[in-house]
């Protein structure tokens, strides 16, 4: 089982403190690893195995807990009331209704440590979200990063075999069940997978009947990583494929792709006027094998498969993510960390003009620029622009 120390690490910092650590990302992207990772680290701390609740409530013994009543008897039933620390960690909370007024209610009323797990959105907003407001932390996963991808297969970094390895996590992605799977595995597997986030936690959960529909919006979507897209655009795409989807229900449908965790938006950022722009967005998918699936691995769109990747290598590392706008002009992502900026341009091949590097040069102030391409050539320095090649800037630092 291999170790997300990012992610075990920042858990363990707030172990013993008032704050409910929620962990959320898409299906199957090491969640549930990552609670019992921590189960184990509190077993080798000495906790207590009585003092230590653990349940997963996707199991067939739990398939009965669905109300704030069956959690709340559940619990106290379970959980020790003896005045010493007890922590209790919950997988997928989101199969209870209500679930916030139970575990703010054992936050309140026990000395207890809480972790959950989530794969929705809708977690953490609404009314009842607010009974926890200001005492939670949340913790994003994503699927693995090209150097957990590499750790994971105990590949060397900068080698040639780097380099193979990265087609291989172009291809695949990074969820860690397609990553330690068999060659001929893979794509069985991440098909399975992005079945059951459509159908399960998309369809189901959003009463959306037409599924053929929304798959059709996810492979659009998928195919155009990287273009500015609206709700109009899309319905007015369906339309001329013979599908009536009002721009309305379109807009529905992309809040539960957002909620599931499957896209990820960044909206348009107005660089001279210091404003976002509400009327497009692009949509990245969470993972490029769920990305090569929904669009049936076919063999194109080289550019928008990887600003893709660029862009959740960014959120991994921390970052907030919009799309800059200068006049007529686009910087593809503008990142933002605890107060620095960093700008970024994607082209798979630098083109023979400078029509990229012109875009970055044209923003007035010293801040990082950079251009990320495809091509190992195409690296070097343009005016103090860095033109880094991908593998090499996936591979800079952890």
């Amino acid at each position: 089982m291999y170790l997300r120390t990012q992610y075990l690490s920042k858990l363990i910092s707030f172990r013993d403190t008032d704050f409910i650590k929620i962990i959320t990302g898409v299906r199957r992207s090491g969640k549930s690893v990552l609670l019992k990772q921590y189960k184990e680290y509190l077993e080798s701390e000495n906790v207590p195995s009585d003092h230590i609740v653990y349940l997963n409530l996707e199991a067939y013994a739990y398939r009965n807990v669905q109300s704030k009543e069956d959690l709340g008897t559940l619990l106290e039933r379970l959980c020790p009331d003896d005045g010493n620390t007890f922590y209790l960690l919950i997988d997928e909370i989101q199969y209870v209704d209500a679930w916030q007024e139970v575990i703010n209610g054992f936050r309140v009323s026990y000395n207890c440590d809480i972790v959950l797990t989530g794969s929705n959105a809708r977690l953490l907003s609404g009314e009842l979200a607010s009974l926890l407001s200001g005492r939670y932390v949340e913790i994003p996963v994503y699927p693995f990063s090209f150097h957990e991808f590499l750790e994971a297969k105990g590949i060397p970094l900068n080698t040639r075999e780097t380099d193979i390895a990265y087609k291989e996590y172009e291809k695949y992605g990074g969820l860690p069940g397609v990553i330690l799977s068999n060659e001929e595995l893979k794509s069985g597997i991440l098909s399975g997978i992005y079945d059951s986030i459509l159908l399960n936690d998309i369809a189901s959960r959003g009463n959306v009947r037409d599924t053929f529909a929304l798959k059709r919006i996810v492979s659009f979507l998928a195919d155009n990583a990287g273009q500015m897209i609206s709700s109009t655009k899309i319905s007015n795409l369906l339309s001329h494929e013979k599908l009536s989807i009002s721009y309305h229900t379109v807009g529905k449908y992309l809040d539960l792709l957002q909620e599931a965790f499957l896209f990820y938006e960044a909206m348009p950022y107005d660089l001279r006027g210091k404003a976002y722009l509400r009327q497009n967005a692009k949509y990245f998918m969470v993972d490029h094998g769920l990305r090569n699936i929904a669009v049936g691995f076919q063999e194109c769109n080289y550019g928008n498969r990887l600003e893709n990747i660029v862009f959740m290598e960014l959120l991994r590392r921390g970052y907030t993510v919009d799309v800059g706008r200068l006049e007529e002009k686009e910087i593809d992502f503008i990142a933002r960390k605890n107060g620095s900026v960093e700008y970024y341009q994607v082209c798979y091949r630098l083109p023979s003009n400078t029509h990229e590097t012109d875009n970055l040069l044209q923003i007035p102030d010293n801040h990082r620029k950079v251009l990320i391409t495809g091509r190992y050539e195409d690296s070097g320095n343009i005016k103090g622009i860095e033109l880094l090649y991908i593998v090499d800037w996936l591979t800079e630092s952890k």
